[in-house]
């Protein structure tokens, strides 16, 4: 696994995460924790975690769009123009082509569509009992041979109430 993609995900991610603290904008905010969440997606794609990844983009979608509608509902909306509009499209092509070239070097290590990928499942089958003690074989994949799994599921999840904690609160945000 390539170990400076993933750091230069994670310092995206810290600051997405600042930005969205210290900004007065709360359209800002949402944006910045958009960032954080689609890093975070492409970071479970280098981890070989498509699944997690998957549902991290349909968290950070959802909660994007009602973020978004609750933070713009009666505010009127403020035109860029001049040097900054030059500079908002040349930032925002960048980030883009930036975050497809993560996304193109993280789906390339994932094996080919179709290729047989359940000889663990059989193992998890026949030495489950063995191996856990447990006696729901759910229960220990998902708990013992899967935990990481779930682990990120739940910090996904969490994440997403967080972030709409941090964007939606009335205290301890500045003043314009």
């Amino acid at each position: 696994m390539p170990e400076i993609e993933l750091y230069l995900l994670i310092t995206l991610m810290i600051v997405g995460a600042l930005v969205a603290v210290h900004t007065r904008y709360l359209i800002s905010a949402v944006i910045s924790l958009a960032v954080v969440g689609m890093a975070l997606a492409v970071a479970f794609l280098y981890m070989q975690a498509p699944d997690i990844a998957i549902t991290q983009i349909v968290v950070e979608v959802l909660a994007l769009v009602i973020l978004i509608i609750a933070v713009s509902i009666g505010k009127e909306v403020v035109d860029i123009k001049g040097k900054w509009e030059t500079l908002t499209i040349g930032v925002t092509v960048l980030f883009v082509v930036i975050f497809a070239i993560f996304a193109y070097r993280a789906l390339a290590d994932l094996p080919p569509f179709g290729s047989p990928l359940m000889t663990v499942s059989q193992r998890y089958v026949e030495e489950g009992l063995k191996q856990t003690g447990s006696a729901n074989l759910v229960t220990s994949i998902l708990l013992d041979f899967r935990a990481y799994d779930t682990l990120g599921e739940a910090t996904i999840l969490f994440t997403a109430i967080l972030g709409a904690f941090a964007v939606l609160r009335n205290i301890g945000r500045k003043a314009k």
